[in-house]
């Protein structure tokens, strides 16, 4: 659709005449119905003030096709920290009626998931630093602490408040109607196994290994049931046979690491985490083992390694990723500035 066209909608979606919008914009009523004949163009400094009047982007007013605009969303979601909730709104409306239009269309929902999830971490980060104030001005608030423990995703005692059984449900379900699907399998023992349901979670990793290729995974799950029940020898039995079998999976010495660090063996979750960048042979690699050594160094009071971590993540997203800018950088560089004020107390 041509710009002329584009402003023709906007305006005849609002019940606007030409000689209103031409007052507005202080040229005449025949230079907007040349714009919409398309005889004409606007010139490029009107372009603000349209978009202004209208309450869109100026990029909107060249009417973007819809795989450009779910493009331009989700680089919006890697880039952007905080989000423009005008801009939300926009993309939710256009996302919402596209969902009508094409109703096999999931990648739709998926980028609504992802947005209000976005912005649900934006709210916990406002909630949290309020949760902070408040408990700065009365350290004895205990509905302040919880919820700064509520806005970091902190640990409740109350079983009630912890269990996901409703998950359980959802994932027995769904594995049961797409039985050749692994991903299905690897949600749900994740979530059996931190539930503690363990006698299920056996059950649901031999139904995995029947239906579907794991490779290295049902000996992985092997190794979390039997570390849940307390046999930590025989888990690392079974996790070192793993990573001999699978020494090139990054996926293997990624939970290897996890659980040192559950454990507070952290050398050892740091070699493992370093271990899953060094096996990957495919550009780019997956950064989440480096990522988890900055938490394991600031945990040991390393600050140096954790910012040598966040340094090495920059150069690795620059060359590997291909990103100059936004979030997934800017993340590292306030990690960075953080650190170093934490060093210097």
């Amino acid at each position: 659709m041509e710009i002329g066209a584009q402003i023709k909608s906007l305006r005849t979606q609002r019940g606007i005449t030409q000689e209103t919008l031409a007052e507005r914009l202080g040229v005449s009523p025949q230079a907007v119905s040349k714009w919409e004949r398309g005889t004409g163009l606007p010139d490029m400094q009107l372009l603000p003030a349209i978009s202004a009047y209208f309450g869109v982007s100026i990029d909107e007013l060249f009417a973007l096709s819809d795989d450009t605009r779910m493009e331009r969303i989700q680089n919006m979601l890697w880039d952007e920290r905080n989000l423009n909730p005008a801009t939300v709104e926009r993309e939710r409306e256009f996302l919402l009626e596209k969902g009508k239009r094409e109703p096999k269309n999931g990648e739709v929902y998926r980028l609504l998931a992802d947005m209000e999830n976005q912005m649900a971490y934006e709210h916990e980060q406002k909630a949290a630093s309020y949760a902070l104030e408040a408990i700065r001005r009365e350290p004895e608030n205990d509905s302040a602490h919880n919820a700064y423990v509520q806005a970091n995703w902190g640990p409740y005692g109350a079983w009630v408040s912890t269990n996901h059984h409703e998950l359980v449900d959802f994932y027995k379900k769904f594995v049961a109607e797409h039985p050749t699907w692994r991903a299905g399998y690897l949600w749900l023992l994740d979530i059996l196994i931190w539930d503690n349901r363990l006698e299920e979670a056996l059950e649901y990793c031999e139904k995995m290994d029947k239906a579907v290729d794991t490779g290295y995974r049902t000996a992985m799950f092997l190794g979390e049931i039997a570390w849940a029940e307390g046999d930590h020898e025989q888990a690392l039995a079974i996790w070192d046979e793993m990573c001999r079998e699978y020494p090139e999976e990054r996926g293997a010495w990624m939970r290897m690491g996890d659980y040192m660090a559950r454990a507070g063996r952290y050398e050892e979750a740091k070699a493992h985490y370093r271990k899953s960048m060094e096996v990957q042979t495919r550009r780019p690699r997956y950064l989440d083992g480096l990522m988890s050594i900055t938490h394991v160094c600031e945990i040991q009071g390393d600050l140096e390694g954790a910012i040598a971590a966040h340094e090495e993540l920059i150069d690795l997203t620059r060359a590997e990723w291909d990103t100059t800018s936004g979030e997934e950088l800017d993340y590292h560089y306030r990690e960075i500035a953080r650190l170093k004020a934490k060093m210097k107390g």
